[in-house]
């Protein structure tokens, strides 16, 4: 067997409990199976767990990195939204890109390996995000494949020019479009829009949506009408979906079964709701994260994303998805193996069915896209926040994060 290079002694996430050789050749996986025999440099991963990269189905690299020039002290949506848009002025082509290269670099160094950013346009701003991160996917689509999502982040409807201004950044070649209808008036007026934008241009859908803690009123529910209506079905994601977390859990496993009905996945997004919903209270404060694990486990396809990084919406992040999925165990309160295997694979194989990633997976055949953790199980990558060691994409390494060494005084002195 002619292999370029041989991994052995590898736990691949969702059948762990086996240990396999895996071989690349051509920058695709060749050959996985136990004890592979072949004249090529082997590197042993000493049964160490091996992911095919994280995904991040939900950031905003345009806006992050942006601490320091806005001023908030209330920490509400509303504020976050207006503090940015004052900051949006002052954007540049340059200045976007150097903020998304600091987070896309971070990103990458954690493993993440897929990638969907939104990215704002509305007649003040343009284009001006777009050609920034269109080079910026260029420049880095060695180590990650980065699509961009555009969406009306101040209304769409409501703001005079901005449609013009979402097809021009679609023709631009925008891979994805996305709305926030609770910015307009009219939610199902925009969600219509939408809509009609991606069949215009064939393309797929995400939403950010239901931001709040009032259920009586689910936008959830038109867009699950209008992805059977359009067959738009598995084409459709949502994202926060934060009302879901004040409905009983019998109404939240109807709503999961429509969801996976109409072929609509969620997004939650842990860092973000936490800090930003449920302000207005003094006690018992909500939590505010919808339960996607609830929902997967009806069907639902789901994920967990970072969403915001270092700017008023979210002034934290280090970009890792493994700590997100902690987060979010910790709030959800998951704790079996079981439960928090599913939580990593919401930053991995849910998050790629998500993205619709047909070349995902360690398997025969497909690019040789993979990040190794130092750990054994999904569930310990979970529960012990196990750091990423290294990576490849198509074969080629891109990143080394060397595992951590004590210094024993004892055994340095010996050394």
């Amino acid at each position: 067997m002619s292999l370029d290079h041989i991994f052995r002694n590898a736990r691949i996430a969702g059948n762990e409990g086996h240990l396999v050789d895996i071989g690349i050749r051509a920058g695709r996986f060749a050959a996985i199976g136990v004890g592979l025999e072949a004249d090529a440099p082997s590197e042993d991963l000493g049964g160490r767990l091996v992911v095919p990269g994280f995904v991040e189905t939900h950031i905003h690299l345009d806006k992050s990195c942006l601490l320091g020039r806005c001023v908030c002290e209330k920490g509400t949506l509303e504020e976050a939204i207006g503090a940015v848009a004052a900051a949006k002025k002052a954007f540049t082509v340059e200045d976007v890109y150097a903020r998304g290269k600091r987070t896309l670099e971070k990103a990458i160094l954690q493993g993440t390996q897929r990638m969907r950013t939104h990215v704002e346009v509305d007649p003040r701003i343009g284009l001006t995000s777009i050609h920034a991160l269109k080079q910026l996917k260029k420049d880095y689509a060695w180590a990650i494949d980065l699509k961009l999502c555009v969406f009306p982040q101040e209304g769409l409807l409501d703001d005079p020019g901005c449609e013009d201004v979402m097809v021009a950044a679609l023709e631009a070649g925008a891979d994805v479009v996305g709305g926030a209808p609770y910015m307009d008036k009219d939610s199902h007026g925009q969600i219509a829009h939408v809509f009609a934008l991606a069949q215009r241009f064939g393309v797929d859908i995400d939403f950010h949506l239901d931001f709040g803690l009032d259920p009586s009123h689910l936008d959830l529910l038109e867009v699950c009408r209008l992805a059977e209506e359009t067959g738009w079905s598995g084409r459709v994601a949502i994202g926060h979906v934060t009302k879901l977390s004040a409905v009983p859990h019998d109404r939240l496993v109807e709503l999961a079964k429509r969801l996976a009905g109409a072929g609509v996945a969620v997004t939650a997004l842990p860092a973000t709701d936490l800090f930003l919903i449920g302000r207005e209270y003094d006690h018992n404060v909500p939590r505010g994260v919808a339960l996607a694990h609830v929902l997967m486990a009806h069907g639902v396809t789901c994920s967990l994303s970072t969403n915001n990084v270092l700017n008023p919406f979210t002034p934290f992040g280090d970009c890792s998805l493994v700590r997100i999925s902690n987060l979010y165990a910790n709030v959800a309160q998951v704790g079996t193996p079981a439960g928090m295997a599913t939580c990593l694979d919401m930053v991995t194989s849910s998050s790629a069915r998500l993205l619709n990633l047909a070349d995902y997976g360690i398997r025969e055949g497909v690019p040789a896209d993979m990040v190794v953790l130092d750990c054994t199980t999904r569930a310990e990558a979970v529960s012990e926040l196990a750091p990423p060691l290294f990576g490849l994409k198509a074969g080629r390494r891109t990143f080394t994060r060397p595992a951590a060494h004590l210094h024993v005084p004892a055994l340095e002195s010996v050394a």
